[in-house]
């Protein structure tokens, strides 16, 4: 009875949420419920599987009713309606998966207690994939297994099948699902620690690689593409600027080493609406190029830091500029995405901040030679606790295989030179431990990137650039080549004038001291107290 008066209470609660940051905390308390009963690396695909299923069949639902409209509105006679609202081809013409029948969130919700919601659960993910062959090999088979608690299961279905995923005149139902999907995927990130990095980068970070980039058309690649973050917000930032209708103007390219992350991916692309190649598997970058002749116009990742054990073939064509050590793969990530740009292609790569300075095994010679070559545009200093997964400080390499002018783009000439910025101490707390860049942060350093490359972006604003003691400083390779090419934006953009700080802001930081050391003061004496009363040599 207490578990059917909590589901009650659940469906209740769901009833009344009129936002969609309210269905989304709902949801993932109920899924909740089934983390003992799974398999800790399973419970992500287990969880995602059934809100993309849940997308799929709800995107068929939708087509299935426009269609209907269409058809009556064209004088369709009743008996031969059935046969066209059946009709493959008006689905999957539309970018549509086609959803057989058995496998409709609707037929699975209301035969789930007569035939074992697992079973038909297992049945539908099949189903959908053998009927859509981008899905193959991509959706979890895992429901019907002895270790799935099926009455928590059919709790949480329900749940799903009373949510209002429905788009609205602002949001279509697509976006509604998508932002459930982004949530949850944040969400599995922040609980497994470190381990999620491997498929979650902040979204913060995620925006500012596209703000700076701005990949308006072309071709985007990932070789690090995790669950496809970097895809989706390049999507959204097309949306935002030209409309849903270009969203196709890009045509986007990963690859992903782990096998259930890339599932991911295919998954978060589809339910984003994204027509996105992850190659037909997983597969490992250095080793196993699932794009070998791929030249794109933009590259955005977030590879694993400072790895160790990777496929290192000294006489790869790729190490352009030297070969990268054999126990850190930082800079054979650097240049395998050198590789893969066009002649005027661009790219954004979240790396740790040791990758600015290290001359270890090589790697000095390396990063030289990259700069002599001009292939470095700009440098970002992140702040620190962006990255819940990880305490290793991070930056931003922003590379550029050409920074001339490039004819009718009008750009400005920054040849031989790059632009650092020190976003270091930018940001604020969204918790005890999690970092965010504000909209305000973001603004700020695009808009220091496009005044200072001159981009169409900062002619429409009319900015101009400027360096700016303790942010950004324009260096030439003679200024770099005085700091032995180390390209830690703090050694360039100097320090905030005195005259900048706040004086209330520094009385305040002399108090808090000032408490401070009176605090230490006082522990030190009665931690001398405890030691004498130790000693038996109390003074009296």
């Amino acid at each position: 009875m207490a578990t059917a008066a909590k589901k009650h209470t659940d469906q209740a609660e769901l009833f009344s949420a009129s936002t969609a940051k309210e269905i989304q905390a709902i949801l993932w308390k109920a899924a909740d419920k089934l983390r003992g009963s799974i398999d800790a690396a399973q419970y992500k695909e287990f969880v995602l599987g059934l809100i993309f299923l849940k997308y799929v069949s709800d995107a068929f639902e939708e087509r299935r009713a426009e269609l209907a409209n269409e058809l009556a509105e064209d004088g369709i006679s009743d008996d031969r309606l059935a046969d066209f609202l059946e009709d493959r081809d008006e689905y999957t013409g539309a970018h549509v998966f086609w959803v057989p029948e058995t496998a409709r969130w609707s037929w699975i919700a209301a035969n789930a207690k007569s035939q074992g919601v697992g079973k038909l659960l297992d049945e539908a993910m099949d189903t959908v994939m053998r009927e859509n062959a981008a899905l193959t090999g991509v959706l979890p088979k895992i429901f019907n297994r002895d270790n799935v608690d099926q009455k928590r299961l059919a709790e949480l279905v329900d749940l799903i099948s009373d949510a209002r995923f429905g788009g609205t005149e602002d949001k279509p139902a697509q976006d509604v699902l998508g932002e459930v999907y982004e949530y949850f995927l944040g969400n599995f990130a922040r609980a497994e620690g470190k381990r999620g990095g491997e498929f979650y980068t902040p979204r913060s970070v995620v925006q500012l690689i596209v703000e700076i980039l701005e990949p308006y058309e072309g071709r985007v690649y990932d070789p690090a593409c995790g669950s496809g973050g970097m895809f989706v917000q390049a999507s959204k930032f097309i949306e935002a600027h030209r409309g849903r209708g270009h969203k196709a103007d890009i045509a986007v390219y990963g690859q992903e080493l782990n096998e259930r992350t890339w599932r991911l991916g295919k998954m978060n692309l589809a339910i984003h609406g994204i027509d996105g190649n992850l190659a037909s598997r997983w597969g490992d970058t250095f080793a196993d190029d699932r794009h070998p002749d791929l030249k794109a116009d933009f590259v955005m990742a977030n590879p694993p830091f400072n790895i160790k054990d990777w496929a290192r073939d000294e006489g790869d064509p790729r190490w352009r500029f030297g070969v990268p050590p054999r126990n850190n793969a930082n800079y054979a990530w650097l240049q395998h995405m050198v590789s893969k740009l066009g002649e005027r292609g661009t790219a954004g790569i979240v790396l740790a901040n040791g990758s600015t300075s290290s001359q270890s095994s090589g790697e000095g010679e390396i990063r030289q030679a990259m700069v002599e070559a001009d292939m470095v545009a700009c440098m970002v200093a992140l702040p620190p606790q962006l990255f819940r997964t990880t305490a290793i400080p991070a930056c931003l390499w922003f590379l550029s295989k050409d920074k001339s002018p490039q004819g009718a783009k009008r750009l400005d000439d920054r040849r031989d030179e790059i632009l650092f910025i020190d976003a270091s101490k930018m940001g604020e707390m969204a918790d005890r431990t999690e970092r965010i860049l504000t909209e305000a942060d973001l603004g700020k350093i695009a808009a220091t990137y496009h005044a200072w490359r001159g981009t169409a972006s900062a002619r429409e604003e009319e900015l101009t650039y400027e360096d700016e003691p303790g942010f950004c400083f324009s260096a030439d390779l003679a200024k770099v080549r005085e700091h032995g090419y180390v390209l830690t934006p703090g050694r360039y953009v100097g320090a905030i004038e005195a005259e900048e700080e706040d004086a209330e802001a520094v009385a305040a930081k002399i108090a808090t001291l000032t408490e401070e050391l009176y605090g230490l003061f006082a522990k030190s004496a009665e931690l001398e107290k405890t030691v004498r009363e130790q000693l038996g040599r109390v003074d009296v």
